[in-house]
């Protein structure tokens, strides 16, 4: 999990996350046990979180090795639903944001590195149609470059 830049604590009035830290939002740390101050927000807690809600949520262990990263990070980054509904569009099966055994098997079956290529392209489609991309749109584009470097 890609970290940098999210060990600061924020409350950016564009960032409809509200107050974050290490890309966890209070919301998000609040729907999974953390009762504590934003501001002592481990990276251990963050991490945890992250796995659970994004990594396991996307069954990014059955994915091809060379996808994982890219359909957690855009879960972390989006949500879970958009992200499977993206890689379900690139490896062309129903894209009901739901990813189970057919969009496994899709994708296990895909070259993943074009898989990689699409989904990162709907992905920099997405966020240059949000309303807050001029506030986070650099900061999002070089962190899908580097989803697509991994």
């Amino acid at each position: 999990m890609d970290l940098e830049g999210h060990s600061i604590l924020t409350d950016h009035p564009k960032d409809k996350g509200g107050l974050t830290k290490w890309g966890i939002s209070q919301a998000v740390a609040r729907e999974n046990g953390f009762e504590g101050d934003m501001a002592d927000l481990t990276m251990g807690t963050a991490m945890k979180i992250a796995e659970e809600k994004y990594w396991n949520a996307v069954k990014a262990d059955e994915l091809p090795p060379e996808l994982r990263y890219c359909v957690f990070d855009a879960a972390f980054n989006s949500g879970v639903v958009p992200a499977v509904r993206w890689l379900q569009r690139s490896v062309l099966v129903k894209d009901d944001g739901i990813i189970g055994p057919k969009t496994i098997e899709a994708a296990n079956k895909q070259d993943p590195y074009k898989t990689k290529a699409y989904m990162c392209a709907k992905r920099l489609v997405f966020i240059a149609s949000l309303g807050n991309f001029d506030a986070f749109g650099k900061g999002w584009t070089r962190r899908i470059a580097r989803v697509l470097e991994v």
